[in-house]
């Protein structure tokens, strides 16, 4: 009797469909970046040797279990979502994202807002924030704008020339910038913080129909947050605040909760919406897109090892599962590869293997040896694949529905005709009058000590969102917003030109 065959999984137990073909644009066309079983053969043979390890960003976490309120079936086939009430076990982890890990936890500064679900069909990681946006629509420019959050190359300190010289030469980080610098960037605790996917993603479901999703956990807890004053005030006093807060909730039984919705789109309708609904500065309007509710999700038990179920996990958006997928979305498809790519350096090779990282579920891949392997390391099991000795194999019924591309290869300019104004003002708009205060407040204190010629620049493109955003905070610099008015009917190039040193 012939041998029941093992699925070939990746090394986080998600199934391959094909392992012989590389994921390509047309039959000739060149690689994609967002197949991530490549990247991930390639890269972990490329560490079975020799491999680094670095320290990450500060963060905190616990563990606790997302249960299904609502049928989503008809837009996914994801085991996840497959009845209502099933619960599915998850680790969230907080992170402060520009500080080193000794940062204080009451600074201004987006949250990380990362999961991992413990699916039965292996692990489904959404690595996100607390904003619904980030500050740049291409991964090209991200170490570049890494760069200008870090310390400063001569000075090795934090630099807001640096910082505001890139966000003025950036528009598309307006949106990003006006939610970092509201009341909502220097939030009370992680308990208090909404989650978002932030990127695009794909729902695929029994029908093989492709849907756009984004994700949304609204915090049940409510937001809240300080003023500078009042952060600066608990920094003094305790620079773990926000961990603290989580730790001391969940030891006393008040366990944390958000509730987890979606957002759909039919694949047809991204061509022609009317804004580029793989861009990652842009949100979906509500009232064209109103969120669908998913389910409950609760953290209700801390780590007993801080470094071994914190520290070591590992989060990447290139773990996915059957019934959910990727995007065009430019930064996700960048993503794809480099956190795995960071998590092996920071770890090592075989750091899915760990057992904050491991799956619920069966594991059969072809990866072997590399440094700290603290397994079997699949005993006597054959490294190659195909083989005829009963070794794992694909399984096409977990392809994907071929995804329609169309255009020249080309690096092209996503700035050219995106409004990066509209939604910016839209949310200055929303906010009352103290609201707005506080923001322009918030931005004067942190442009302390940039140059003239970069706050103009950055005035400029807070007038192009509303006249009241520009003259509030230019008011508060002690600067005449009237003087660079005209200003604003320039074009960028002529902008950066006008404000050349």
């Amino acid at each position: 009797m012939a041998k029941k065959k093992k699925q070939l999984t990746t090394a986080h137990g998600n199934p391959i469909g094909d392992n012989q073909n590389s994921l390509t644009a047309g039959a000739r066309g060149p690689l994609l970046m967002q197949d991530y079983q490549l990247l991930e053969k390639m890269a972990t043979f490329n560490r079975e040797r020799v491999p680094e390890r670095i320290v990450h960003a500060k963060g905190s976490g616990a563990f606790g279990t997302l249960t299904i309120t609502n049928d989503i079936t008809r837009y996914s086939k994801a085991a996840v979502f497959s009845k209502v009430g099933k619960q599915t076990p998850c680790l969230l982890r907080f992170s402060t994202v520009a500080g080193e890990r000794g940062a204080a936890d009451a600074e201004r500064d987006v949250r990380g807002f990362a999961i991992k679900f413990y699916t039965e069909e292996g692990n489904w990681d959404m690595v996100g924030n607390n904003t619904p946006v980030f500050f740049i629509r291409d991964a090209y420019k991200f170490s570049d704008f890494i760069h200008t959050q870090k310390r400063d190359p001569k000075t090795n300190m934090r630099s807001a020339t640096a910082m505001w010289d890139f966000w003025s030469l950036s528009p598309e980080s307006l949106h990003q910038v006006t939610i970092l610098f509201s009341d909502r960037g220097l939030p009370q605790g992680f308990r208090f913080v909404n989650g978002y996917g932030s990127h695009t993603y794909s729902f695929i479901n029994a029908k093989n129909e492709r849907f756009w999703v984004k994700f949304h956990f609204k915090v049940m807890q409510g937001i809240k947050t300080w003023t500078n004053a009042e952060g600066e005030a608990v920094v003094g006093k305790d620079r773990e605040s926000s961990q603290r807060d989580l730790f001391e909730a969940i030891e006393g039984g008040d366990f944390p909760k958000w509730k987890f919705s979606v957002q759909i789109m039919p694949e047809k309708e991204a061509e022609t919406y009317h804004i580029n609904p793989f861009d990652l500065t842009k949100v979906w309007p509500h009232a064209e897109y109103p969120l669908i509710e998913v389910g409950i999700m609760e953290l209700n038990r801390n780590a007993e090892n801080y470094f071994a179920e914190i520290e070591q996990a590992a989060f990447e958006p290139s773990n996915i599962v059957s019934g959910i997928s990727f995007s065009p979305d430019k930064m996700l498809q960048a993503r794809i590869m480099s956190y795995a790519d960071a998590h092996r350096y920071r770890i090592g090779v075989n750091y899915a293997a760990l057992p904050v990282n491991k799956p619920h579920t069966e594991v059969n891949t072809y990866h072997r040896d590399g440094k700290l392997r603290f397994d079997d390391n699949f005993g006597g099991a054959l490294n190659y694949e195909p083989n005829s000795f009963g070794g794992p194999v694909e399984d096409e019924k977990f392809l994907e529905p071929p995804l329609k591309i169309s255009g020249d290869a080309d690096r092209y300019n996503p700035r050219e005709g995106a409004d990066d104004f509209i939604q910016p003002g839209n949310l200055f708009r929303l906010m009352n009058a103290s609201q707005k205060e506080q923001l322009f407040s918030n931005f004067a204190d942190a442009m302390q000590g940039v140059p003239e010629r970069i706050l103009a620049r950055q005035l400029v493109h807070f007038y192009k969102a509303d006249p009241e955003y520009g003259r509030g905070v230019a008011k508060k610099l002690g600067l005449d917003m009237e003087k660079y008015v005209p200003w604003a009917k320039l074009s960028m190039a002529e902008l950066i030109e006008k404000t050349a040193q």
